[in-house]
């Protein structure tokens, strides 16, 4: 099955007001830039975002905080956005401060249909409130909901026509169980090749799993914190 679409616009033609979206990345790597920027110009409103965190003031997610696009935000990391930081302390949107290993499994269990787990992260911690805990084996462990949504953006480096996708190195840590757990994961890709060219072995993400793919047109590959050694 074909399931390229034309470029990003296209792609994300049915994303509606309020709906809940995966992006996929860490910190500015591996994050579906076109996809993200489509979404700016469509405007899209009251959106859920599920990531790793809300990119930098002006690049990734921050270009959706910064055009309100954003009310409420489940992630794991907020150093590098000053904006975010500004609308968390005015109330104008929602957080959810996640640890980075349980937001991973939370995210990968909704894509394993396993509705809850527990784990011995964040007991005793505000991070347990309001959540069951229950004991195991002497340990106390905090009971999490696993993640779904409406939509995945997810980036990969290859992807073929029917949808299977390769990731490189620290894209891998987000992109590939994000899209398991969504209705709907459209993917942007770097090369875009016919059925048969990836080697079976090295597909990270079935097609079975991906709607719709296309090229992407620009990567700007920004770095958050550019460190040089002095010479």
């Amino acid at each position: 099955m074909n399931k390229v679409v034309a470029n990003a616009d296209e792609a994300i033609r049915d994303v509606f007001d309020g709906a809940s979206i995966m992006i996929g990345g860490f910190g500015l790597c591996g994050m579906p830039e076109n996809l993200i920027r489509a979404l700016v110009r469509k405007g899209t409103k009251n959106l859920r975002t599920i990531s790793n965190n809300v990119g930098v003031d002006g690049v990734g997610n921050g270009l959706l905080l910064a055009a309100g696009q954003i009310v409420h935000h489940i992630g794991t990391y907020v150093g590098e956005n000053r904006l975010l930081e500004e609308m968390v302390l005015k109330g104008t949107i929602k957080l959810d401060l996640v640890p980075q290993g349980t937001f991973s499994e939370r995210i990968r269990a909704g894509g394993a249909g396993i509705p809850a787990f527990f784990t011995p992260t964040g007991v005793g911690t505000i991070v347990a409130e309001g959540k069951e805990t229950r004991e195991f084996d002497g340990r106390l462990y905090v009971m999490e909901r696993g993640l779904t949504a409406d939509f995945a953006f997810v980036k990969a480096w290859k992807g073929d026509r029917e949808g299977n996708l390769i990731y490189r190195k620290t894209a891998r840590n987000f992109n590939p169980m994000m899209a398991s757990a969504a209705k709907i994961t459209i993917a942007e890709v770097e090369h875009l090749v016919d059925v048969g060219e990836l080697d079976g072995d090295a597909v990270h993400t079935p097609s079975i799993y991906v709607k719709r793919i296309f090229r992407g047109e620009l990567y700007e590959r920004r770095i958050e914190r550019r460190t040089v050694r002095k010479g």
